[in-house]
């Protein structure tokens, strides 16, 4: 190949990656305006639009209403009964006329009493029942103010969830930036490369295959930068999809300032998990599922009374009327042992959810441990792996200043060119990686939205 044809074909490929770089950026335009925030105010976006804390904040509701139908078990009910009769029935006859106050003395006669005409009869009335005393009614209040505070705990950590979602998919973003600018200082390095071959080259001192490897390394890197451009779209996307939006929401900086502290901090701190909480107190309903068995030995007592009205040509007609009160007791003396074995299963239950819970704690004491490992290690080897960029960019320069002065090959230049570019990217990965498992270590202590300083109380 001629040098004309391979710069044509360096053209070529130039515009093509211009081409690929502008489908990037109309696919951007298509979608709603960009909107720039810092990592807290993504997360505050979050916390109001998120489909899951949504969701979570419908469930919290659903919850605190059963808190009001258990109560209602504890009112009095008042019904209205509006019912209709026509009968030939002697007894059903003679009653209906009685409760009608229509009763005269020909109504005493045998034919008549034993032999009645059809009667109509309307009944209207009303009805009122108090509880006095009901164990389950009772129970079953306390066990849904419980599960509807379990409820708001669940919300609560659902809320540091998705928090921690935002925080990675924000530290996402910035990383894949940083990708972006290490292949763009690829691309510029590739550059000078293929320009100080093309040189040497032209002035007969230098190889025209040096010329080939330079012109396909620039090429190379150039894809690399796709790829990175690439990588910030769709990190980009993952953002706005955690904030329940359309368009591409952007990452001004981090804001992030949290300090590794020791190990006791976070064990602390965890013991107050919202998680944790709404664990605990549904192991409390587990002991109160047994008091809801024993409950079924025990009697219902109540009050009630009635008002009637009778008529027997038209609703709500009022001939006759009448009234009573009444005080009853309902006890069940024996259910075919069923109560005996809902306590037994109750009682099953506790020291299931129980050992769930200790199981739960164990396991949320080992996570802290091997996240607070993972943050050590994490903020080692970022040192080491600027120590690295440093020793490589030095590398990389001496050998350029080598190959320009023609000694040392290109295919050295290259290799330490590719080493360069991996200590850019080992910078970005691990600094990425220590904020992460920093962020992860406060999300496993339940901190991770006062560590944002944002507020946590639920609206």
């Amino acid at each position: 190949m001629t040098l004309p044809a391979l710069r044509l074909s360096r053209l070529l490929i130039a515009a093509g990656t211009v081409l690929l770089a502008l489908s990037f950026f109309s696919a951007k335009a298509a979608d709603k305006p960009a909107s720039v925030l810092t990592m807290t105010q993504a997360v505050a976006v979050a916390l109001e639009n998120n489909h899951e804390i949504r969701a979570g904040r419908s469930a919290l509701a659903a919850g605190r209403a059963d808190v009001g139908i258990a109560r209602s078990y504890l009112l009095p009910r008042i019904s209205f009964e509006e019912r209709y009769l026509r009968t030939n029935n002697p007894g059903w006859a003679f009653m209906s006329r009685l409760n009608q106050s229509r009763i005269e003395q020909n109504d005493f006669n045998p034919p008549l009493l034993n032999s009645p005409e059809a009667i109509n009869d309307f009944q209207s009335s009303i009805s009122i029942e108090q509880p006095v005393f009901t164990k389950k009614a009772l129970v079953g209040l306390e066990m849904s103010r419980t599960e509807a505070q379990a409820l708001q705990e669940e919300v609560r950590h659902k809320r540091e969830e998705v928090a921690f979602s935002v925080v990675r998919a924000c530290l996402n973003i910035l990383t894949a930036k940083e990708y972006r600018r290490a292949a763009t200082l690829g691309v510029t390095d590739a550059e000078e490369r293929l320009r100080v071959a093309s040189v040497r080259y032209k002035n007969d001192v230098g190889q025209y295959a040096d010329f080939l490897r330079a012109s396909t390394s620039l090429t190379e890197s150039r894809q690399k930068l796709n790829a990175a451009e690439k990588n910030v779209m769709i990190a980009r996307r993952a953002l706005g999809v955690l904030l329940a939006t359309s368009g591409l929401p952007d990452v001004s900086d981090a804001d992030f300032d949290f300090v590794l502290r020791e190990p006791d901090y976070y064990v602390q701190a965890a013991q107050g998990r919202p998680d944790l909480r709404a664990l605990e107190l549904r192991a409390d309903n587990a002991r109160n599922d047994v008091r809801m068995a024993q409950a079924g030995y025990f009697p219902y007592i109540g009050v009630g009374g009635s008002y009637h009205l009778y008529d027997h040509n038209l609703p709500l007609g009022y001939e006759g009327k009448s009234w009573q009160v009444t005080a009853f007791l309902r006890w069940d003396l024996f259910d075919g042992t069923k109560r005996e074995y809902e306590r037994a299963k109750a009682r099953h239950r506790e020291t299931q959810t129980r050992e769930h819970l200790a199981a739960v704690k164990s396991g949320i004491s080992f996570k802290i441990y091997e996240t607070y490992l993972n943050a050590q290690e994490a903020g080692l080897n970022t040192g080491l792996a600027r120590e690295a960029l440093a020793t490589a960019q030095e590398g990389a320069r001496l050998l350029k200043l080598r190959y320009e002065n023609g000694l040392s090959p290109l295919g050295d230049l290259l290799s330490v060119q590719s080493a360069l570019e991996q200590a850019r990217a080992g910078v970005v990965e691990k600094n990425n990686a220590y904020k992460t498992a920093l962020a992860a270590l406060s999300f496993e202590s339940g901190i991770l939205l006062q560590e944002l300083n944002i507020d946590e109380q639920i609206r």
